[in-house]
């Protein structure tokens, strides 16, 4: 008998309805036509044990235990998915032939690894089905392409070297910062983990860099000019060298007098076009989406939280069929992909929230191939699009959230945006001031995203204009502006942030490393990583805006440095790839981190956060968090569940 071990019940459902009939559905699995039993894992069906199933003294948070480092690594079964554990319990030990059908990427290939272990088979010995999209064509194909579990088990024990340097890190630390702030009567839990405290740590920087900003203002000089044809337009004046001393740091003018003194000497004084200087440029479609960069246009223009926007994606996936795998890094598409194009954009005007789309249907253009197909840059998934699944009804959010992907897609059938940049120098009076024009020559794909963009102010435009023209400055004109503090993160700039996280890292060899990866957590973690910030009291909503608390700025303050900035990720992350491409070890990771928690526990007992005394309630007798609340507190991601393990500990 062949077993197949999907991910997820969905999953499960897809890969049956692709193998022969009829179907026997039962208990927690699927009977097919040729004889295959078909079952799932619901996301994390097993989890690292807790402290105290070490050692029943760890129950009791101390100073005196820490650091905590297992010698025998433990995985309980969680009690809510132990029922269909014990469905394939039973199947793992009558199959003949067991076939690994996890979501293709590091922690899809771990889970379904560490159950198949834990049931007494050996996971080298089996085969690996690799599922991207659950329509049925697409999953026949990937099951006429099984390949060998064991190419993968690099994959597996980098994915085991996070979870478990996550779990060290993140429940040592945060045992030592909470014991710390119970001496001061906070009652809360100050979580500490390796992707989360970064996270807060951008947003108090940020914040603490507002609160501290002092506003300056500082003069721009316009000239108000007309040609010899009476068409009229502005020039901006541009401080020469002689006037260095007036410049702020970003070389704007702070001087007034400086201002006004020019604006009066160019005010009904001649002047003459320098340069013209015209160029027609051309931008291709954005690429469809990734997860990040969905959940970021999503709170850019319906502002969805990054959780709510996961959760839209796993229904659309799931139960709609509508896109593919949500859960991706990648932003582009194989090949074969391709000649799905017309079928997908068909299903996509007959469904629901296509009336934005179906305008621009006669110009797409399906022989046209963006470099959004690109094999050689597609790995375990590829970009999320949507599917040729037809529905007749979806829920507002999921409209927008689907239209959001569709219009992604289409747009690399449409043609590319052409426009034209004009930059004009010319002087008045001896001053160097310069005009700038943007003129849109061909839409293409900027169309579809026209309606979703706010405040669009008109482009500007100039007359046309040539070299050594005279022109007539009727006056100038002199604006205070003031200098504006860093804006305040959102939604959409946090995830930006976390996604482009390699902004914020100074040394040029870990900024690299960033680049190359995920950034701060991963396409599934990152919502929930936010949204246990907010749970833990860090993090609050201000209208729009994300802040920090007192409570979170106490814990930055209290940790050190190199706890609070991203560049851990990126040296575990050139540890981790190394695992998987078999360049380095297991203990490359773990052996230095054990070392270092041992110097980082006995750093915390000097750190009192006095920062946050009188936020708790009085110590006095304290039931610490059971392993129950804990569970409840982590993050909501997804029905599966994989992200509440990674976040609690992250």
């Amino acid at each position: 008998m062949i077993l197949y071990i999907a991910e997820k019940p969905s999953l499960g459902r897809a890969i049956a309805d692709a193998l022969p009939r009829p179907h026997q559905r039962q208990e927690g699995y699927i009977k097919t036509g040729d004889g295959s039993i078909v079952s799932w894992c619901i996301g994390h069906m097993l989890e690292q044990a807790e402290p105290e199933a070490y050692d029943p003294a760890f129950k009791r948070w101390s100073h005196d235990h820490l650091p905590i480092v297992p010698k025998l690594w433990k995985l309980t079964e969680k009690r809510q998915t132990g029922k269909q554990l014990g469905v394939l319990r039973r199947l793992i030990q009558q199959a003949d032939f067991i076939v690994h059908a996890g979501d293709p990427d590091r922690e899809g290939q771990l889970l379904v690894d560490e159950v198949i272990h834990h049931l007494g088979r050996d996971p080298l010995q089996v085969q690996r089905l690799l599922i991207n999209d659950l329509n049925s064509a697409a999953v026949k194909t990937a099951l006429q392409a099984l390949r060998s579990n064991r190419e993968f088990a690099p994959l597996s024990t980098s994915a085991l070297a996070r979870s478990r340097a996550d779990w060290l890190y993140g429940i040592n630390l945060t045992r030592a910062y909470t014991l710390q702030g119970r001496k001061v009567n906070y009652s809360g839990v100050l979580s500490v983990g390796r992707v989360q405290t970064p996270v807060l740590g951008l947003v108090v920087r940020r914040d603490a860099e507002i609160d501290a900003f002092i506003s300056k203002p500082f003069y721009e000089v316009k000239a108000h000019l007309i040609t010899a044809r009476g068409a009229t337009f502005q020039a901006r004046w541009v401080p020469s060298e002689a006037c260095a001393r007036f410049l702020d740091s970003e070389g704007r003018n702070v001087s007034r007098a400086l201002a006004e003194n020019v604006a009066d000497r160019i005010s009904g004084k001649p002047g003459q076009v320098v340069k013209v200087d015209r160029k027609k440029r051309r931008s291709a479609a954005p690429l469809p989406h990734s997860l990040s960069s969905l959940q970021i246009d999503a709170a850019r223009v319906y502002r969805l939280s990054a959780q709510r926007v996961l959760d839209i994606c796993q229904g659309l996936y799931e139960r709609h069929k509508l896109i593919t795998y949500p859960r991706s890094d990648s932003r582009y598409l194989p090949a074969g992909h391709h000649a799905e194009a017309a079928g997908i954009s068909a299903a996509i005007f007959a469904n629901p929230g296509a009336a934005n789309s179906s305008k621009i249907s006669d110009q797409l253009d399906f022989k046209r191939r963006s470099k959004a197909w690109d094999d050689a840059k597609v790995d375990a998934h590829h970009a999320i699009i949507p599917t040729s699944r037809r529905v007749r009804t979806l829920t507002d959010d999921e409209i927008s959230v689907y239209g959001l992907v569709c219009r992604n897609y289409l747009a690399q059938f449409l043609a590319d945006h052409e426009y034209a940049e004009t930059k004009v120098e010319l002087t008045i009076e001896a001053g160097q001031f310069i005009a700038n024009a943007r003129e849109d020559i061909q839409i293409g794909w900027r169309q579809l995203f026209t309606s979703n963009t706010r405040n669009t102010a008109p482009p500007e435009l100039l007359p046309g204009l040539t070299k050594g023209e005279k022109l007539h400055s009727d006056k100038g004109e002199v604006n205070e502006r003031n200098t504006t503090p860093p804006a305040r993160f959102t939604d959409a700039t946090l995830l930006s942030a976390m996604t482009g996280i390699a902004a914020f890292v100074k040394d040029a060899a870990l900024k690299k490393t960033l680049r190359e990866t995920d950034g701060l957590g991963t396409e599934a973690t990152r919502a929930g990583i936010i949204e246990l910030l907010f749970k833990r009291g860090f993090l609050i909503r201000v209208a729009k805006h994300i802040e920090s608390t007192t409570a979170g700025r106490g814990l930055i303050e209290a940790l050190p440095e190199s706890a609070t900035q991203p560049d851990r990720t990126a040296r575990w992350e050139n540890i981790l790839t190394g695992i998987t491409e078999r360049t380095t070890t297991y203990d490359s990771l773990m052996q230095p981190l054990i070392h270092e928690l041992g110097e980082l526990v006995v750093e915390s007992q000097r750190q009192v956060p006095q920062s946050l005394a009188g936020l708790g309630k009085p110590a006095g007798k304290r039931k610490w968090p059971s392993k129950k609340s804990n569970a409840a507190s982590k993050s909501r991601s997804g029905k599966s569940g994989r992200s509440r393990k990674a976040t609690s500990k992250r």
